[in-house]
């Protein structure tokens, strides 16, 4: 039995199919891509100016802790912008300096005037409303504070 070959490989139906999804596959392709790079007159995916850092620090008072909590640095292509970092550390530690600064002050202060009350024997703890017990230099006159008033 000898085997007999198809004179025709397709119908001609076959083909007109063939070009008609190849012909429109190109079409949505190129659709596809042109609405992606943005040559339809609209750019589609618009380039985004890269985040920069805003200081969310206080300018007008000292930073506190719920002001670093807040604090949130933009994301750069491989961690945090160094400068970004490099400017929020060095306003805390500026911010931290002036803090020691101004301790460092208030306590040599405080210590000066513990070791001056020491010296004359004042009460530093005496509340603002307290009267002062009456001193020898203000008993000299010989009078008391009942004579003065009257009693």
């Amino acid at each position: 039995m000898a085997r007999s070959e198809p004179d025709e490989v397709s119908a001609p139906g076959e083909m007109r199919v063939f070009w008609f999804l190849l012909l429109t596959m190109v079409v949505v392709v190129t659709a596809v891509t042109l609405a992606v790079v943005g040559g339809g007159g609209s750019a589609v995916l618009q380039d985004v100016p890269p985040e920069r850092f805003t200081d969310p620090l206080p300018a007008a008072r000292p930073v506190g802790r719920a002001d670093i909590e807040a604090l949130r640095l933009p994301m750069a292509l491989r961690g945090y912008r160094m400068v970004d970092v490099d400017e929020a550390l060095s306003r805390l530690g500026a911010e931290l300096a002036e803090r020691d600064a101004r301790i460092a002050e208030l306590e040599s202060t405080l210590a000066g005037d513990r070791a001056a009350a020491v010296t004359t024997g004042t009460d530093l703890f005496k509340q603002p409303g307290d009267r002062p017990e009456a001193e020898p230099a203000d008993r000299a006159d010989g009078r008391d504070e009942t004579e003065e008033d009257g009693r």
